[in-house]
C-alpha cells in the first residue's frame, strides 16, 4: 500500500499541475505559451517546495518517463501517411537541407562553444523536428539532464515568440507567394502552435500549408529518435569498454507504437471526434511528463548552464530560418 502510494502521489501531483497548465493558458488571450511549457514553468517554480518530499519522487520519475510515451505514442492520431504525400516533394526536399543544417551547425556548436553533446542534441532537435515535444521525446532516450531539457524546451520557447510575431512582416516584405511563405514556416518554426499562429497570421493558404509540412516533420522523429539512442549507447559502451552495441536492449519500443497509431489513424476509419479526443488526451500527458520534470529541475539549475547554449540555440535557429528561406525560393524558380 505504501509504495502504491508513493507513486500516487508524485502522478497526482503531476497531473494537477498539468490541469492548472491548461486553465492558465485558457485565460490567456492566445496559445503562445502552450499548456505543455506552462506546466514545465509551473512545475520548476514548485521544485523548492517538493525538493524535501521524497516520497513524490517515485511518482514523478514514473510520470516523466512511462506518461511521457504514452503521450508521444498517442500524438501519432494526429499524423497520417497521406500527409507525407500531401506535402510533397518540395517539403520533402526542402526538409532534408533543414535537417542537416540543425544538426550540421548543432555539431558545429557543440565544438565551438564547449556544449555537452546532449544539449547541443537537444537543441538541434527541437529546430529540426518539433520543438518542445522532440525534445522531451529525446531526452530520456539520451537520459539527459532534466536541467538541459528545461533549457533546451525554454529557447525553443524564446525563438517561437520571436518568428510569430516577426515571420508575416518578414514574408510580406519579401514578397513571399503563399506556398513560399508556407513551406518556409512549416519548416523554420519549432512549435505547432507557433507554426499555426505564423502561418494563419499570412493567409489561410499559407497556414494551411505550413501546419502539413509541421506534420511531415513530426514523422522524422522516429529516425531521429534512432540515431540518437545508438549515439548515446556508442558513447556509453566506449566509456565501461563495452565490445559492442546491443541493439535489441537501446531500441526505443515506444517508436514502434506511434508509428502504428499513425499507421491507423492513415486508414482513415477514425472518426474525426476521436481523433480531437485522442490529440487531446496525448497534450495532456506530455503536459503531466513536463510537470514532473519541472518538479525535478529548479530555475536555478538551469541558469547555471550558461549563455553559451543560448547563444548556440539562436545560431542554430537562424542557420535553419536562413537556409529555409533560400531554398524555398530555390524550389518555387527552378522545380
Amino acid at each position: 500500500m505504501s509504495q502504491k502510494l508513493s507513486y500516487s502521489s508524485g502522478i497526482i501531483l503531476s497531473a494537477l499541475i498539468a490541469a492548472i497548465a491548461y486553465i492558465i493558458n485558457g485565460l490567456l488571450p492566445i496559445d503562445l505559451l502552450g499548456a505543455t511549457l506552462i506546466a514545465l514553468l509551473l512545475g520548476m517554480a514548485l521544485n523548492p517546495l517538493v525538493a524535501n518530499y521524497e516520497v513524490l519522487d517515485p511518482g514523478m520519475n514514473w510520470t516523466s518517463k512511462k506518461i511521457l510515451r504514452v503521450g508521444i505514442i498517442l500524438a501519432g492520431i494526429t499524423l497520417s501517411f497521406s500527409q507525407v504525400l500531401q506535402a510533397g516533394k518540395y517539403a520533402l526536399v526542402l526538409l532534408a537541407f533543414t535537417l542537416v543544417t540543425a544538426f550540421g551547425v548543432g555539431y558545429l556548436c557543440h565544438k565551438v562553444f564547449k556544449i555537452n553533446w546532449k544539449l547541443a542534441g537537444l537543441l538541434s532537435v527541437s529546430t529540426a523536428i518539433c520543438g518542445g515535444t522532440a525534445v522531451a521525446t529525446v531526452g530520456p532516450t539520451i537520459n539527459a539532464k532534466n536541467r538541459d531539457i528545461a533549457y533546451a524546451i525554454s529557447a525553443t520557447f524564446i525563438f517561437d515568440i520571436i518568428t510569430v510575431i516577426a515571420f508575416p512582416w518578414i514574408g510580406q516584405m519579401l514578397g513571399l507567394s503563399d506556398t513560399g511563405y508556407g513551406l518556409w514556416v512549416g519548416t523554420a518554426v519549432n512549435d505547432t502552435s507557433s507554426v499555426v499562429a505564423a502561418g494563419y497570421a499570412f493567409s489561410d493558404v499559407a497556414g494551411v500549408l505550413a501546419t502539413i509540412v509541421k506534420l511531415t516533420r513530426t514523422l522524422f522523429i522516429v529516425p531521429i529518435v534512432l540515431i540518437f539512442s545508438w549515439i548515446h549507447a556508442k558513447k556509453e559502451t566506449q566509456a565501461t569498454g563495452t565490445v559492442k552495441v546491443d541493439i535489441v536492449k537501446i531500441f526505443p519500443w515506444f517508436i514502434l507504437g506511434f508509428l502504428a497509431v499513425v499507421a491507423v489513424r492513415s486508414t482513415g476509419l477514425v472518426p474525426d471526434v476521436m481523433v480531437g479526443q485522442i490529440s487531446a488526451l496525448s497534450k495532456f500527458c506530455l503536459a503531466m511528463s513536463l510537470a514532473a520534470i519541472g518538479l525535478k529541475t529548479s530555475f536555478k539549475e538551469v541558469t547555471e548552464v550558461g549563455i553559451k547554449p543560448m547563444i548556440a540555440g539562436v545560431v542554430i535557429d537562424v542557420s535553419v530560418v536562413i537556409v529555409a528561406l533560400i531554398v524555398q525560393g530555390l524550389i518555387i524558380k527552378y522545380i
